[in-house]
Formats: structure tokens, sequence, C-alpha cells
């Protein structure tokens, strides 16, 4: 079934017009047609509707059904090292199917990756609309948010405001993932925090510990980093009863 944005909140039997790039999207290459269903999003909810009109410019759908929200109760954030490459493009739009919250890249000392102002802009503006179109595919309700980089130091302060946090580190031994879920059976805002290629630091590691982050670890393999963020975060949705 086709997914699509609406224009505003969608009210019970109520029309509602799709964002002009949905429109154009299913006018010239979905050929949506009066009386076709699609499944619709605004403001985090999820409808299935039908096409009551179709024209070149405009296409307006009658709210038939709220369907259940798709979305975790666990606000799961993910701190990613800059990659290099377009790494961080794979990792946003498997991140945001997984069902991640937040996406927030993270200018660390063996990140390769350096980007001024203008071209931090640039590059959250191509992540955000990679997560727009991973969000509609796998039908989530809402949107998660990307963020532009930031510093270790603006992360250690971030992550004091979460309920928890981890970091998956090669050198870390004895507590996994399951054993921080048995700890943390309540906690609902998680930061996973995730190195570059080249690693995190040990200066980087105590600061982060510092702020209340605990290094676990992945198991005995050393996984890649756009793999160790989503191998994280699909576990931990999965140990919270949200998979």
């Amino acid at each position: 079934m086709h997914r699509f944005y609406a224009a505003g909140r969608i009210e019970e039997n109520a029309i509602a017009a799709l964002t002009p790039e949905d429109a154009r999207h299913a006018v010239q290459v979905l050929r949506i047609r009066p009386g076709d269903e699609a499944e619709l999003f605004s403001g985090g909810q999820r409808w299935l509707c039908r096409a009551e009109s179709v024209t070149p410019k405009e296409v307006l759908f009658r709210s038939v059904t709220l369907l259940p929200s798709t979305e975790p109760a666990h606000d799961l954030i993910l701190y990613q090292g800059l990659p290099k490459a377009d790494k961080m493009e794979w990792i946003v739009q498997k991140a945001v199917e997984l069902g991640v919250r937040r996406i927030v890249p993270v200018a660390m000392s063996r990140s390769v990756v350096r980007l001024d102002e203008r071209d931090a802009d640039k590059k959250r503006e191509r992540w955000q609309r990679i997560a727009h179109e991973a969000c509609k595919q796998s039908g989530r309700c809402e949107e998660p948010t990307v963020d532009r980089p930031i510093s270790v130091r603006a992360l250690a302060e971030e992550l004091r405001g979460l309920d928890a946090s981890v970091v998956p580190w090669e050198e870390a031994h004895g507590l996994t993932l399951p054993a921080f879920r048995a700890d943390h059976p309540e906690a609902m805002r998680i930061g996973i925090v995730i190195g570059p290629e080249g690693g995190i630091e040990p200066q980087e590691i105590d600061l982060l510990v510092g702020a209340g982050c605990l290094p676990v670890t992945l198991g005995p393999r050393i996984l890649r980093t756009e793999t160790a963020g989503l191998a994280s975060l699909a576990v931990l949705l999965s140990l919270y009863g949200e998979m």
C-alpha cells in the first residue's frame, strides 16, 4: 500500500490533502486514481484513507480508519561518530527503519570527516531527506530528526539529561546489552554512542563515563561503525519489547 504525508492534521471522516511533494509523486509516478486506498501520516497518527479527488496539482483523500501507531514507546537516540563517505546516509536510513527517535552526528577525535558550518548544514538537510523517505517507506508515524554535528563535550552534557546511555566499546568487558536492560527496566530515554571507524579514544571514553554513559560489549567480534549502532538499536528495542 502507498504511504503519503498529509498537508495538515487528519480528522475522522474528513478530507485531507497531500503535501505538494507527495501529490506530485502520487499523480506523476504512482498514477493514483479516485477510490484508491493509501496510508496517510499526520501529527503522529497513521490513517487508512481513500482518494476522493485527483488533479495534476492536488490530491485529496478522505479518512477511513485510524490505524495503530508504529512508534516505539522508548526514545532511543543514536549518537553516531562521523563516519567516512556515504556511510552516514546508510546509518540514517536503517536507524529510522528500526525505530530510532533522533540521530545526532558527533565529531570525535578519530573522525576523518571534518565539516565546516556550510557543509554541516548541507549534510544535515540531505540526511533529513533520507530520514523522511525512510520514515514513509517503513510506515513510521513520526519522522525522527537528524541534528547538526556536535562535539564530544556537548554530547556528554546531553547524556546527563537522559535516563541512561551506553557506548559499545571494544575494550569493554562484562556489561552486555541484556544486562544493561535488566539493570534499567524503567529507562525510557536511552542514548547509544557509537565511535567512528578508528574507534573512540580513551580520553573520550572517560568523558562519557563521567557523564554516566556505560561502556558495553557487543560480543567477541569487532563490528564496523555502520553495523554497531544498528545492531545496538535493534537489540535494545527487542529487549524492551519494541520489535
